[in-house]
């Protein structure tokens, strides 16, 4: 495997979980309910309109690397280690849910990094951090609700 085939691979994987995450945030925007729907409303949005950047700027630095981005349902679900959610859930159940996905995320970001690392790609590396960085302080956030 040459380096960008093994850097876009890895970028594929994070694109994957966040499509799937995108999915899922967007879900729960539009079916969140109860005492705490104006605020969990307002952030699943802020949610899903940063990933969909986020999914666009993955996509284009695996079309960089020299290599076709993943772009069906089929193709994202193959490769996500992000579940889609069946039925409806409380908002606190739909909190949970979206943490344990972030977390998910987390290590999906943090061995793409290693591998982009390994292999030099610093530009992959910074974008990926980066990422990282969104989804702790999301995290961060979403556990200070469920206290």
């Amino acid at each position: 495997m040459t380096t960008n085939k093994a850097c876009s691979d890895a970028v594929a994987r994070v694109l994957a979980d966040t499509y799937m995450l995108y999915m899922k945030a967007h879900n729960f925007h539009w079916n969140v309910e109860g005492p705490k729907f104006i605020s969990l409303h307002a952030m699943f949005e802020e949610q899903y309109t940063d990933l969909a950047g986020a999914m666009d700027d993955l996509a284009e630095r695996i079309r960089a690397l020299g290599e076709y981005a993943p772009g069906t349902h089929a193709q994202f679900a193959a490769l996500a280690s992000v579940t889609e959610t069946e039925g409806p859930l409380s908002a606190e159940d739909m909190l949970r849910e979206m943490v344990k996905d972030y977390d998910t995320v987390c290590d999906t970001l943090k061995a793409g990094i290693e591998l982009v690392d390994e292999q030099g790609d610093d530009v992959t590396s910074g974008m990926l951090a980066d990422r990282l960085e969104y989804h702790q302080k999301q995290l961060w956030m979403m556990r200070a609700l469920l206290k």
